[in-house]
């Protein structure tokens, strides 16, 4: 049985993808991102070490399924905040009994949309 990756948007490479949703801690990370953290914020909510939050934030990115935007301006410094950046994840047979995997990417939750509220402070 073959695999098929498809999506509604750019490709990301399926064993990416699937490599990081057999990870529990990404899993954690995705669950607790349903808006725009900051690492230390996303490890204090996933219960994780910050070494352990950013290999697996670089593994989602690299997955295509969290981004990273420069957040509020605190002082002179910006800090980075991540955002998952998909509605949905399908895995179902096709007509041709082969696997295929489907990726909505969220238009809701553009990086745009944050880049934008980051000017305003």
């Amino acid at each position: 049985m073959s695999l098929e990756f498809s999506s509604s948007g750019d490709t990301p490479d399926f064993e990416h993808v699937i490599g990081a949703l057999d990870d529990a801690d990404c899993r954690e990370i995705i669950a607790v991102l349903e808006e725009p953290k900051t690492v230390p914020d996303i490890a204090e909510a996933a219960d994780l070490p910050l070494s352990t939050t950013y290999r697996k934030l670089d593994r989602l990115t690299e997955a295509g399924l969290v981004s990273e935007t420069v957040g509020v301006r605190q002082g002179r410094h910006h800090k980075s905040r991540y955002v998952t950046t998909f509605d949905r994840i399908g895995i179902d047979l096709d007509d041709g009994r082969e696997l295929r995997v489907d990726v909505d990417y969220s238009q809701a939750r553009s990086l745009g949309i944050w880049s934008e509220l980051s000017r305003e402070f």
